[in-house]
Order: C-alpha cells, then structure tokens, then sequence
C-alpha cells in the first residue's frame, strides 16, 4: 500500500518505520526546516508536497501527523483523496477548550464548572473575584495544563501572569480517577474495540514535579465499552457530519464518590506516546489498521487482550526545551542489547532522535525526549515488569523514566472504577 505522510516535525517517526518494516510503500514529507527535522539519517523526506500527492493518488493513504492541519484534511478528501488524522472540527475541540466543553455538553455529557477567557488577563481578573482550586488549560496547546492546589487559586494566578499569551479555560478541579476512552473514527463510525488508558504526565514517580507531555501510560483494548457508550460513543454524530478520519480520545475525571464521568478535553489525532502504547496492542500493524480507517466500515480491528505499558525515556533539558542546542550537544543512545532488526525493535520507539554519519544514535539535546518502550501482559505487573526490562536496557547520560508507570491503578483506581460499574468485576 502507498502510503504519504505529511509531518511537522516527524516526532511520529516510528510509525512509519513500523510500515516500512511491514512493506509498505512510505513517503515522508517534513513540513520544518531539514536541520530541524527528527529521524534525520533514519528516514529521508520527500522535499515536495504536491509530489507526494501525484504519487499516492486516490488508492493510497494519505496520514497526517499532529493537529492544526484540520481544513486542509477536509478539502484533500472533498478532492477525493483516502486522508488519515483529524478533521477541522477535531482541531477546533482539542484547540478551542471552552468549545470543547460545550460539544460535550451538546452530546448530552454533565460537564465541570468551568469558565473560558480570550487572554490570560482576563482569567486573572475573574479568578480574583472567584477564588478556588483550579485547573489551567490552554488553548492551541500554547503550554501545558496547570493543576492548581492552593484553596485560593494562588498558584494558578503565579501561571497566569507567566502564561505565554491566547485563549485559557480555568475549570474546577475535581478528585477521583483521570482516565481516557480513545478510537479509531472512519467518518461514520467508530472501530471496536475502544482503548481505555491512564496517563502519567507529572515528571517524577509518586506524581510529583511539573507536569510534562507524558512520562507514561498503561492501556488496554478491553475493559472499556462501559465508559466508551456513555462518553466518547455520545459524539460519534457530530464527528460523522464533520467528516472526521482519524484516532479520538477523551480524557476523563471519574468522581470518587458518585462515580460521574467528567469530561476533562480532547485529543483528536495520534498522540504520542499514545501512539506506542496502542501499537503494543495492534497485532495486525499500522497498515491494516490504516487501510480499515481510511476504508471505512470494518467495523472492529484485531487487538491483544490484555495491557500495555509505555515509558518515555528522557534527559536533560526535558520537559523544557532547548531550541538553539548544537549538534555537537546531542545526547549518545546505546543498548545492553540493541534491538534493532530484532523481534525487540517493535518495542523501542524513538521521537526525536537521529543517526550521525558514522550511524551512532543519538537524541536530539533541544528536546531530551529520545524515546518510548512499551511492555504487554495479561496483567498488568507482567506489562510493567515488560516494560522495565527494556528501559533498563537503554543507556544514555542523564537518562531519566518512571518506573511507577501503572501502580496508581493497583493502587486504587482499579478498585474504584469496579466499585462504580465502569470496569468489570475480576
């Protein structure tokens, strides 16, 4: 199958060696800089576009990484073309958070008290006038969202003043179980099963530190129609009209007490390391799944049983950034065992790293996020003892992962999500 990829930066990178390996006919096309660029002497770009477009034709597919490039994916299928990734209507939910919460609304779901404001200004101004816990989201993804502690609000008005700008949403911060229900869209209907998943984005073990993209997640493609139908399921009709293709989540808070499913935001697209913990799962492949989303009315997907874990493996200057970083600062990967061209190299799943010309690897130092290992099991110790074992195996100066991926649901979320109906009683 002839598949194009169009990609702002490659941080999904993996997922087209994955097709490659598979022995699919794969063009990239990077829409940065080339110097810029992640999995440079791994994978090599097509310089044009349009090119792209003439060489995979109607037949093929045609994937989009990241969000953002929404209208445009809806005009490439009005043209005719198989497109994979979002929709402008996904852009607008995972970007527009006051009208996120308000489709979710519309869809019929009990939504959390929240208040949106065009500038960070403006929610300074009201959260001095409405003290509280809350929680700090922003729009177009300007920053990482801020969950406040302080009984008055303090330590969101500090963010606040130092927030870099554009539309904010401060909604109430609610205690129980964060969860997330995610599916693949096929412009009709969503493919069974749906994952159900818990992230881990705070930096240090025990939930501590800054909140980063993603230290880790547990998933798992069983266990989750209960919560499915009663959320994500509920917005299938307004992702039908808009022509949506693509992989959705919605992330949750179930209350402790009453068990309620409070909708907390959107992801409309493959997210990362979403991307990694899924494929742990996805026995078929990339390719298969992509045919059957772009295709339309498969209906479901072959899926393990069981649970997957992932882990990013960072270092230094993450989770901040270090856009003017040399070369010469990239940080050298190595293996106890390498895993390359193995059966192990599946599990390893690299985001911005590259090869120098002698063909050392090395993570890029503007970022520190080098990359994900993924673990599976019927239980989820056995995911995690997976998932360990191969990030022990990595070596690397100043290298940094979790290794508590996972023991907040045997530590409690499990039980509480039975206890409310909405996993099965083991």
């Amino acid at each position: 199958m002839r598949i194009l990829a169009y990609s702002p930066r490659l941080y999904l990178g993996d997922i087209y060696l994955s097709l490659l390996r598979e022995g699919h006919d794969v063009r990239v096309f990077g829409a940065d800089p080339p110097d810029q660029r992640a999995f440079g002497g791994i994978l090599d770009p097509i310089a044009d576009w349009h090119d792209g477009l003439r060489w995979v034709g109607r037949d093929g597919v045609v994937l989009f990484e990241g969000v953002a490039q929404g209208a445009r994916q809806d005009a490439l299928r009005a043209e005719g073309y198989r497109v994979v990734g979002g929709s402008a209507l996904g852009d607008r939910l995972e970007n527009d958070r006051a009208f996120g919460q308000a489709a979710l609304r519309d869809a019929g779901l009990a939504i959390a008290q929240s208040s949106g404001f065009a500038s960070p200004e403006l929610a300074l101004d009201w959260l001095r006038a409405h003290p509280g816990r809350y929680v700090l989201k922003h729009d177009s993804g300007a920053a990482t969202t801020f969950v406040g502690d302080h009984p008055r609000g303090e330590d969101v008005a500090f963010m606040l003043r130092r927030s870099p700008g554009g539309g904010v949403l401060l909604m109430e911060r609610l205690a129980g179980v964060e969860v997330g229900i995610g599916a693949y869209f096929d412009g009709q209907d969503f493919l069974r099963p749906a994952c159900i998943d818990f992230e881990h984005k705070r930096f240090f073990p025990g939930e501590m530190g800054e909140m980063t993209g993603e230290m880790g997640t547990l998933a798992s493609y069983e266990g989750a129609e209960a919560l499915f139908e009663a959320t994500l399921a509920r917005v299938a009709l307004r992702l039908r009209a808009a022509g949506h293709v693509g992989y959705v989540n919605l992330n949750l808070i179930v209350d402790a007490e009453s068990g309620t499913p409070w909708p907390l935001e959107f992801t409309c697209r493959i997210g990362n390391p979403g991307f990694a913990v899924l494929a742990a799962l996805q026995p078929a492949g990339w390719g298969d799944l992509l045919r059957r989303i772009a295709e339309g009315g498969a209906g479901s997907f072959p899926a393990h049983p069981g649970w997957s874990v992932a882990i990013v493996l960072t270092a230094p200057p993450f989770p901040a950034t270090q856009p003017g970083a040399s070369p010469d600062q990239d940080i050298p990967v190595f293996f106890g065992t390498p895993p390359w061209r193995t059966a192990e190299e599946a599990n390893h799943h690299l985001v911005d790293a590259r090869r120098d010309a002698a063909g050392q690897l090395l993570g890029h130092r503007r970022s520190g996020h080098l990359m994900i290992v993924t673990g599976i099991g019927g239980t989820v110790p056995a995911a995690q003892a997976a998932a360990r074992a191969r990030a022990r195996n990595v070596v690397a100066p100043e290298l940094r992962w979790r290794a508590d991926i996972g023991d907040r649901f045997l530590g409690g979320e499990d039980a509480l999500l039975r206890r409310h109906g909405w996993l099965p009683l083991a």
